[in-house]
């Protein structure tokens, strides 16, 4: 049995009311109710979104708040983005079977099409070392992988049943970890032969969401159902977790870790979300920060490292950023 140590925050509550804060902005993304979502940053600092509702992608000119909308294929409803070094976006066409590449100097995309009509709906994608893709199948249990130079893609089956393959992060040695969001498990793929091997979180009711990677390569989740964060170490086979400031109300969501090694979760089961920070080194939550708009839900975040700042998009229809100290 994987040893497992279960660590209590019984002060929670008190120690947020001494917490850090941090410096919000918010920019409203013009075109309403097309549920803004899964940001990333460009070569060049703008910030990218996905418009899922309105099948559009669109950019931000960090200085001027301007915002540019690059329509896509019909169908494609965008479920997550990442941009290239030469600035191309791809994304996952939850709703078109396929991950896409915008040109965004000609509005120009290209499909890479599921070769498995039960891959229908991919979901959130990854950088490998390689410049390839790892990605997952939420509904179809897949875990992919986009060979860029050649358009291939492959898919592995989940052997789980029902097991709403989620959040997934690439390690420096190419290996993907994936969150298992329909059952109490991570998953990860060796990058060389392809085979799946599940790990099971200890408590059975635990539904891990979204992932991150710190430098010493322990794998970080948040536990969405009963509001835990956790962290399983690889190499000794340990899994910690901590009980979230919200407790069991909390609903961590998005997560991602800064070039410090501390972790950053929003607590979406309450309201307004609320961003909060945890400092592996000293094993406790630092810092506790109310989103402007509420928020609704704040579903994925990334970390921009030259900005010292984590991007995120609402349900509030807004684009926003946290400037870390």
């Amino acid at each position: 049995m994987t040893p497992w140590r279960l660590l209590i925050l019984a002060a929670a509550f008190p120690a947020l009311l001494s917490a850090q804060t941090l410096d919000i902005r918010e920019w409203p993304v013009p075109w309403p109710q097309t549920f803004t979502r899964d940001p990333d940053v460009g070569p060049d600092g703008r910030v990218w979104i996905c418009g899922m509702n309105g099948n559009y992608l669109a950019v931000m000119d960090t200085t001027s708040g301007d915002f540019r909308r690059y329509a896509l294929p019909d169908p494609a409803n965008p479920h997550n983005l990442i941009v290239d070094d030469r600035g191309a976006v791809w994304y996952s066409a939850n709703r078109g079977a396929h991950i896409g590449r915008l040109d965004p100097a000609t509005g120009a995309v290209t499909q890479y099409p599921m070769p498995d009509p039960a891959a229908r709906d991919p979901h959130t994608l990854a950088w490998d070392p390689d410049g390839d893709i790892w990605f997952t199948v939420q509904g179809g249990n897949f875990v992919g992988k986009l060979t860029v130079a050649t358009g291939a893609v492959r898919l592995i089956a989940v052997p789980t049943p029902n097991a709403r393959p989620y959040g997934i992060v690439v390690a420096p040695d190419g290996r993907p970890w994936i969150a298992l969001f329909g059952t109490n498990k991570l998953a990860t793929v060796d990058p060389a032969t392809f085979a799946l091997r599940e790990v099971a979180l200890p408590r059975t009711d635990a539904r891990p969401r979204r992932l991150g990677l710190t430098s010493d390569g322990r794998v970080w989740y948040g536990d969405w159902a009963a509001g835990y964060l956790g962290v399983y170490d690889p190499e000794a086979g340990t899994i910690d977790e901590w009980a979230t400031p919200a407790g069991e109300r909390s609903r961590p969501y998005a997560l991602t870790i800064d070039s410090r090694d501390r972790i950053w979760i929003v607590e979406t089961g309450v309201q307004p979300n609320r961003l909060v920070g945890f400092d592996p080194a000293r094993r406790e939550f630092f810092a506790a920060t109310d989103i402007p708009s509420g928020a609704g839900t704040v579903r994925h975040m990334v970390f921009a490292a030259r900005q010292n700042a984590i991007w995120f998009g609402t349900d509030a229809n807004t684009l926003g950023r946290a400037r870390l100290p």
